[in-house]
């Protein structure tokens, strides 16, 4: 029995104008029914390598979505937490300044002429060729008044010194007149300046350098 060869469909692949010229190729392709193993083993080798491109693009995606919206979480707390670390840096200077008021009102109820010592020791050279100094400070007996006479001639000053008494002076503040000059020294205000000072460095460091004051926090 003869093999009968397998029979080809006719297919209008080509087109012809009236004098027999192509005038347009056909796209068409006829679909392939049958694959060889080989052909069969490179088609899914190619399937393999498609799926774990398409698998990486997906994966690369979804990692690119998820370090997006860490970027913007992080980027929409940073805020409050600059706020909170400064808050923190607030409190912590509140802290240490309430301290720091505890301490000084301690040691300046045990030494209240410690104040009045150091100015005079500090404008020993502004006050030497003054002819009299004038101190004004509350508690003033002769006993204080003698160690402020010993403490002036300590610091290099020889002229005369007059004593007014500041009963509405605290205990350790004083004020000093002398020729060319004039000093005070009052603890409350200390405190403010101190704080005012805190503040603002504050302010500067959280990006707006206004001055903050006690009264306008």
């Amino acid at each position: 029995m003869t093999a009968q060869p397998l029979s080809t469909p006719f297919i209008f692949d080509r087109e012809f104008d009236a004098a027999g010229e192509v005038v347009r190729e056909t796209t068409f392709r006829a679909i392939k029914r049958a694959y060889s193993p080989a052909e069969v083993e490179a088609l899914v080798a190619q399937a393999r390598l498609e799926a774990r491109e398409t698998a990486l693009a997906e994966s690369e995606s979804l990692r690119s979505m998820a370090l997006s919206t860490l970027a913007q979480a992080v980027s929409a707390a940073l805020p409050g937490l600059a706020q909170v670390a400064h808050a923190h840096r607030e409190q912590s200077a509140e802290l240490a300044l309430a301290a720091a008021r505890v301490i000084c009102g301690a040691a300046l109820e045990r030494f209240p002429r410690a104040p009045l010592d150091a100015a005079l020791e500090a404008l020993g050279q502004e006050i030497d060729a003054s002819p009299r100094l004038v101190v004004r400070a509350a508690g003033l007996d002769e006993t204080v008044r003698a160690e402020i006479v010993r403490h002036c001639a300590e610091a290099g000053f020889t002229g005369q010194v007059a004593f007014r008494d500041g009963a509405d002076l605290p205990a350790a503040g004083f004020q000093l007149e002398w020729a060319d000059g004039r000093a005070a020294f009052e603890p409350e205000e200390a405190f403010v300046r101190m704080a005012e000072a805190l503040n603002s460095a504050l302010a500067a460091e959280a990006g707006h350098a206004e001055t903050v004051t006690e009264g306008s926090r």
